[in-house]
């Protein structure tokens, strides 16, 4: 048995590396593999990728993990320090930090989540059309991307979370509004380094339209330096998504959000010092994760590099 198990293992392995693929399928997955290895040798990387698989089995399994009700107030054990019955000690309010912890994960995850799928989208299709229709279009798009560009972040999304008013929703939409303008510009620099290509000229002449072009050629090739921007640009989202909830514009009380009760234990800081400082480490240790993934996808998805 275990003999057939390493000769399938053999022959998978022979099917992702054979230098004349019989199918794209076949290619595909073999460039997937190999880029797989590549990624696997880079320990850094490999640790990031824990880190973020660890955050989401947190945010899948909170309610299984979290050793008390997250909400539940009992002030005769308020501020207690770490101890066997409260792993990460309690706050002002009785509550169990590690159990805060955990579901504020889910939090995090969501507002990663949610502007992942938002922000880089929408600056990926503005930097394709402004790259390869150039002109007026570009010049218009292009300084409308500098505006934004203009301003630090944090200075922005709290102007529009002051705007909208405060809550998670609307801190996640202040944040993907001022997180597209660098996927914006990224997606236009490599849209103009391939517009006047032979490929793109081909399907010109074969009449495919301008949308068919940009969605079938341009945006594809696009995508892998997006994705690594995505992934290193998921700290500073967390930061920013921390910052307005220290600022108490993001989540709201009694939510679990870590800015928030970094917010809630500053006040302590000098005494009952974990109450600021645990979210802190899991803010820390999350912003990490994310970035030694993002060096690591950087390293197997960027062409210069190889």
């Amino acid at each position: 048995m275990t003999a057939q198990i390493h000769s399938t293992e053999s022959g998978l392995r022979a099917w992702l590396t054979a230098e004349t693929p019989h199918s794209r399928g076949q290619a595909r997955m073999g460039r997937v593999y190999l880029g797989w290895l590549a990624f696997a040798r880079n320990r850094l990387a490999m640790i990031g990728l824990g880190i973020v698989l660890l955050l989401v089995l947190m945010a899948a399994l909170a309610p299984l993990l979290a050793p008390y009700d997250p909400y539940t107030q009992d002030l005769s054990q308020r501020l207690l320090p770490p101890s066997a019955a409260h792993w990460l000690g309690t706050d002002a309010f009785g509550r169990d930090i590690l159990s805060r912890i955990l579901y504020g994960s889910r939090l995090t995850l969501m507002i990663v989540a949610l502007v992942a799928v938002t922000a880089p989208v929408a600056g990926l299709l503005i930097g394709t059309v402004a790259g390869y229709l150039g002109g007026w279009v570009d010049a218009v798009l292009m300084r409308v991307t500098d505006i934004f560009l203009a301003f630090p972040k944090l200075i922005l999304a709290l102007a529009f979370v002051s705007a909208l008013g405060p809550g998670i929703e609307n801190a996640i939409i202040a944040i993907a509004i001022t997180s597209w303008p660098p996927y914006a510009r990224i997606a236009r620099a490599e849209t103009i380094t391939i517009r006047k290509s032979d490929f793109i000229s081909a399907a010109r002449l074969q009449g495919a339209s301008t949308p068919r072009i940009i969605l079938g050629h341009v945006v594809p090739l696009c995508s892998s330096s997006l994705i690594v921007r995505v992934t290193l640009d998921m700290a500073g989202i967390i930061l920013t998504a921390a910052g307005l909830g220290f600022l108490g514009l993001g989540a709201q009380p009694p939510a679990p959000e870590w800015g928030a009760m970094i917010a809630t234990g500053r006040q302590y800081v000098l005494e009952q010092w974990w109450v600021a400082t645990m979210p802190g480490i899991a803010i820390f240790v999350v912003s990490l994760g994310f970035n030694l993934l993002g060096d690591g996808l950087r390293d197997v998805l960027d062409p210069k590099g190889q």
